[in-house]
């Protein structure tokens, strides 16, 4: 059970080392508690003044002996006693996959990792409108846009080590997963470089999530026993479109909006039939998610107003989603008749 107090002003003492204790000394401020430290059992020159009663003492897991019994005795006096994690290593790099944009589709590991950390470098395709209430940690900016890269991927790597060198736990949120277009084997490359331990916790790929946000299975018995994944940032070659022609089974293209035309007329000269089906899915799981279905031959002037971030999708398997959609609206409106039926 969890539950949530309003620590607004009121006095939290926080106990354990320096470095265990620091990010929930900066979960209880941000809670709007007055917060006081105490780095050892037997208190510290540097701990400053304590309070007679504390609200509530917040005890870090920091592994020294000797807490247990002032936590006893603060238990008896009636003072309520929360326990805290340690927080993680300092000096590393953690990157960590944010899945499609949504909080929802972050793993456990990805959510610890922003609780622990001191540092964040985030992207626009990753849930940031999020972290404040995920992490305490500086939040930083590092986003590209299409024709706009205000701090350049070489500068993104520069502050990571960088942070993680002046002995910050450094966490990297990316969106989908580091190692599906993510640009985080250079990441990794650029920490094991500079000596800075760096780890990657894998996050759910807009790969495939995003278009299961529309209802289309990348593989279905009978229809589509593969799929292939592409960037769609530069336009493909010719034998390119030859190969992805022939595979057969399902195509989808991450943020593939720029080069459509040149994708759908490549690969109808590779062999492609016209009446291929294909759907844009924009904006997976975020506001305004929307999805265009036409045909190989028709999608360019049907996706006309469409934007990134979206994910292309070739292949049969996009009826079987069509297919679904009608079963479900079908059933959604005897739901309904029955409703009404009841109702009278």
């Amino acid at each position: 059970m969890q539950l949530s107090i309003d620590l607004t002003g009121r006095e939290v003492l926080v106990t354990g080392s320096d470095t265990a204790a620091r990010q929930a000394v900066r979960r209880y401020q941000a809670a709007g508690a007055v917060v006081s430290r105490l780095s050892t059992p037997a208190g510290a020159p540097h701990d400053g003044p304590l309070p007679e009663r504390p609200f509530l003492v917040a005890a870090v897991d920091d592994g020294q002996p000797g807490w247990e019994a002032l936590l006893e005795r603060c238990r008896a006096t009636g003072i309520p006693v929360a326990a805290e994690p340690a927080a993680g290593p300092t000096g590393r790099v953690t990157l960590v996959g944010g899945g499609p944009g949504t909080t929802e589709l972050l793993t456990v590991a990805a959510v610890k990792a922003l609780r622990d950390a001191d540092v964040v470098f985030y992207d626009r395709l990753a849930p940031y409108q999020e972290l404040p209430s995920l992490s305490t940690a500086v939040l930083v900016d590092v986003g590209k846009r299409p024709g706009h890269h205000p701090v350049s991927q070489s500068g993104i790597e520069e502050l990571m080590v960088n942070a993680a060198l002046a002995g910050r736990n450094v966490v990297r949120l990316k969106g989908g997963d580091p190692y599906v277009f993510g640009r985080g084997g250079e990441e990794v490359a650029a920490c094991v470089k500079a000596g800075v331990p760096v780890r990657v916790i894998s996050g759910v790929t807009s790969a495939i999530s995003v278009p299961a946000a529309a209802g289309i299975p990348v593989t279905h018995r009978e229809v589509s026993h593969m799929f292939t994944v592409v960037s769609g940032h530069a336009p493909l070659t010719e034998k390119e479109h030859t190969h992805l022609a022939g595979l057969g089974g399902t195509i989808v293209v991450l943020m593939g909006i720029g080069t459509l035309h040149q994708l759908a007329a490549g690969l109808r000269r590779a062999g492609m039939r016209a009446d291929m089906p294909m759907a844009v899915v924009e904006r997976g799981y975020r506001p305004g998610q929307r999805t265009t279905i036409a045909d190989l031959g028709t999608i360019t002037t049907a996706a006309a107003d469409c934007t990134n971030p979206a994910v292309l999708v070739i292949g049969d398997v996009v009826r079987v989603a069509e297919a679904n959609r009608g079963s479900a609206e079908a059933a959604a409106d005897l739901d309904r008749l029955a409703a009404s039926l009841m109702g009278a």
